[in-house]
């Protein structure tokens, strides 16, 4: 594949393969094995399931599920349909999942019961767990309508982080995973190719790695959770080529007291995005591990991506990479305009692979999207930057405070809105601050109303109780007021310092 080579869907990628390599692995899990064969005939029964109970191409099937070849399936099977997936992280409260399932417009949920009970799920619930999907399922030789999809067709709904009211749904189309699966070929994805695939299939993270190596015909092995030692286990016994690891795995890995006992001298490709990627961290990764390692930084919302090659560019690992082939990155000031070289501004990018906009949230996409003087549009990182001599980017600060947690988006103001109604508080900020284990993980500084007699603990975990179990606060500090500008900004900042300065 070339970046002249014409519009291919995913599920008829995987049709090629089944018909020149019936035979060939390309799912793994545990001590199951599906062939492509079988795995285009699972995803005709879904397509053709869907079908006669009534779905219609455009329509949304909600999919939440840790990593299993149900959930692979299902995902698989309703791009077949010609419908959008949205997938949910299963680590949401029940009101944020039925909200999402409601946004989305979902006709169908697929769930295998690892979220929070009580969802009030607004469409039918089909269960993934034990063999809920064969039950559901027509007979073996079930085969779909064909459905042609166009690549500015909708593929998936990925929502962001958030613990009040919606989060906002990202909708990415078929042209922008063309764009990764494109990309993907210049690191060494083939039909030989084994990926171990250890972050969760609702999390872009995992779909730009699980698409390319099923569209080249390679095969993924699935891990259900992340554990070091399993992970090791696996990839030297399936000598696997490829894997997708946010920090803190690498992390834990390289923690482990037997990692340097495991043979992974197969391995040809290995990448990280999703949070800060310390350097440290990078060239312990480079000496200790064979193969390349290669960071992506961008959004979930697409636009511009930087590639840093660590073994390529050793000398530049405190950077995030320069941008990718094809991609436009800028920095630009506070009222839009391009800073010169050398001069820090926020990251704007451009590039083949941009999202359409936020799910039925137009004024929120509007806010994402910067305009050049010719009226090209670029997609708004929030983050600050600057371009060294030779065009690797250094990220400085994130102009809007979002914490990366796990390799998780969240956003304070999310964490805020649930503190602030508590009848105790008068004023909130939480502020991201480094975690030895997550990256990162959210803090709150909180100031009591007048004559209030409010624990710190129990403030924290009446806050967590109603938050998802990725956004939960590591602490919480009472302090008498909050730090502000004279305009009134709160300076998280001098938050973090002062957190720093009690934890050093």
């Amino acid at each position: 594949m070339t970046d002249a080579a014409p519009f291919r869907d995913l599920p008829s990628l995987i049709a090629d393969h089944a018909r020149a390599r019936p035979g060939a692995p390309a799912l793994r899990q545990d001590d199951r094995l599906l062939s492509y064969a079988g795995l285009d005939a699972g995803i005709d029964r879904v397509a053709a399931t869907l079908q006669h109970q009534g779905l219609r191409p455009g329509d949304a099937v909600a999919l939440c599920a840790a990593n299993s070849m149900a959930a692979v399936l299902v995902f698989l099977g309703a791009l077949r349909a010609g419908a959008v997936v949205a997938p949910l992280a299963p680590g949401s409260t029940a009101a944020q999942l039925a909200g999402m399932a409601r946004d989305a417009d979902a006709r169908s949920v697929f769930s295998d019961g690892s979220h929070e009970p009580g969802v009030d799920w607004p469409a039918p619930v089909m269960s993934l767990q034990g063999d809920g999907l064969a039950s559901w399922a027509l007979p073996d030789g079930a085969r779909p309508a064909q459905v042609a999809i166009e690549s500015d067709r909708p593929f998936n709904i990925i929502y962001s982080s958030g613990t009040t009211g919606t989060p906002k749904g990202i909708v990415q189309p078929h042209a922008m995973r063309w764009a990764h699966i494109q990309r993907a070929g210049l690191s060494g994805y083939d039909t030989a190719t084994v990926t171990m695939i250890a972050t969760p299939i609702y999390s872009n993270t995992t779909l730009v790695c699980l698409i390319p190596t099923l569209a080249y015909g390679g095969c993924a092995v699935l891990m259900a959770k992340f554990d070091a030692g399993r992970y090791l286990a696996l990839a030297q016994a399936h000598r696997a080529t490829h894997t997708m690891l946010v920090p803190v795995q690498y992390r834990r890995l390289m923690a482990h007291p037997d990692f340097d006992r495991f043979d992974l001298s197969a391995f040809r490709a290995k990448f990280s995005t999703s949070a800060p990627f310390h350097a440290e961290l990078k060239a312990e990764v480079l000496r200790r591990w064979p193969g390349a390692l290669t960071e992506y930084y961008g959004l979930t919302e697409g636009g511009g991506t930087c590639i840093l090659q660590a073994h390529l560019h050793p000398d530049k690992l405190h950077t995030v990479g320069q941008p990718a082939e094809g991609h436009d990155i800028r920095l630009i000031d506070e009222q839009g305009r391009e800073v010169p070289r050398g001069e820090s501004g926020e990251v704007v990018g451009r590039s083949p692979g941009m999202m359409t906009g936020y799910h039925k949230q137009p004024e929120l996409t509007r806010a994402a999207e910067w305009f050049d003087a010719q009226g090209r549009r670029f997609l708004r990182t929030g983050d600050v930057g600057r371009f060294d001599d030779d065009g690797f980017l250094t990220l400085h600060d994130r102009r809007k405070d979002m914490i990366i947690s796990g390799g998780f988006n969240i956003y304070p103001s999310d964490l805020e809105a649930v503190l602030r109604p508590h009848p105790a508080v008068a004023d909130v900020a939480v502020v991201g601050v480094p975690s030895a284990e997550w990256g990162e993980t959210p803090v709150a500084f909180v100031v009591l109303q007048a004559g209030a007699a409010q624990e710190a603990e129990a403030l924290r975990a009446w806050a967590n109780a109603q938050v998802g179990k990725t956004q939960r606060l590591h602490a919480l500090r009472l302090v008498a007021e909050l730090p502000r500008s004279a305009i009134g900004k709160v300076l998280k900042r001098e938050l973090r310092e002062a957190w720093d300065r009690t934890r050093g």
